[in-house]
């Protein structure tokens, strides 16, 4: 069995400007201790919900750019793979998108994983400008 570790949330005591530290500190740690995967979520905002069940918080959580964050953690790290869970389809054209995850492959040596979904949060679409169909 492989296990992976996921990091759905990027706020955290001491607010944005602990964020970059907090994340190479869990990166180097999962590495560290053998996880065979690295996770991000290929959101812009935060999942939320009312009801605490519901979500990891309000949409105006801090959230990060998946593909950015893998890549800063690929410098951190040696072995895990790093992936976002999962790509929304609707957030890049396909050739962009085919750039970025190579780009990441390159240069983590191979680390790269990609999985696709169909996005489904309208309103972080909505939010973002991106075209959204039902």
């Amino acid at each position: 069995m492989k296990i992976g570790l996921q990091v759905p949330n990027f706020t955290w005591p001491g607010g944005p400007a602990s964020i970059a530290a907090k994340l190479a500190e869990i990166a180097a740690a999962a590495d560290e201790a053998g996880f065979a995967s690295l996770w991000v979520m290929d959101h812009f905002f935060q999942i939320g919900g009312r009801n605490p069940q519901s979500g990891l918080g309000p949409a105006e959580d801090e959230m990060l750019e998946g593909y950015s964050v893998l890549s800063y953690l690929a410098g951190f790290t040696k072995n895990v793979k790093l992936g976002t869970m999962v790509t929304g389809v609707i957030y890049r054209y396909p050739g962009i998108l085919a750039k970025t995850v190579t780009t990441l492959d390159v240069l983590s040596k191979g680390r790269a994983y990609l999985g696709i979904g169909a996005a489904w949060n309208e309103r972080e679409a909505l939010g973002l400008g991106v075209p959204f169909h039902r």
